[in-house]
């Protein structure tokens, strides 16, 4: 399993008046009722961008504007599985978000992130986002 490539998985740090924009997995998700920043699998030809403004669209029917990479790591669950984490500002976006395949989705400011039970896998980025390591590029105060 460790010889396979990983997942290449694109996610979305939609933000707007301080808060950002997560959701949480259905119950009967893998992973389930676990939050995460909306976003996924990038597909065969598609660029990172191209994949997170498909991923928005199904996820949250919003049409994106993707900004600049904020972070990206592989992580090793003990599954076996292995994924790659790009991490991308959205600034703007048209459209009001809407939970179409989440349990649930809701605004919240950055320094909160860490009281929600995120995937494993986001949790690096989740702490960095929390203390504001990226607060100059989401111009979150």
């Amino acid at each position: 399993m460790k010889n396979r490539a990983p997942l290449l998985v694109s996610a979305g740090v939609i933000h707007r008046d301080r808060e950002i924009l997560v959701g949480q997995r259905r119950k009967s998700d893998r992973h389930p009722l676990k939050w995460e920043f909306p976003g996924g699998k990038v597909e065969h030809g598609e660029t990172p961008q191209q994949g997170l403004v498909r991923e928005l669209r199904e996820e949250l029917q919003i049409e994106a504007q993707i900004g600049s990479e904020l972070a990206r790591y592989e992580y090793d669950y003990p599954s076996g599985s292995r994924v790659h984490l790009l991490f991308f500002a959205v600034r703007s976006f048209d459209g009001e978000p809407r939970a179409r395949v989440f349990e649930q989705i809701c605004w919240i400011e950055a320094q909160s992130l860490p009281t929600l039970d995120f995937l494993d896998g986001d949790m690096d980025f989740v702490r960095r986002l929390a203390r504001g390591d990226y607060a100059r590029v989401l111009s979150v105060p």
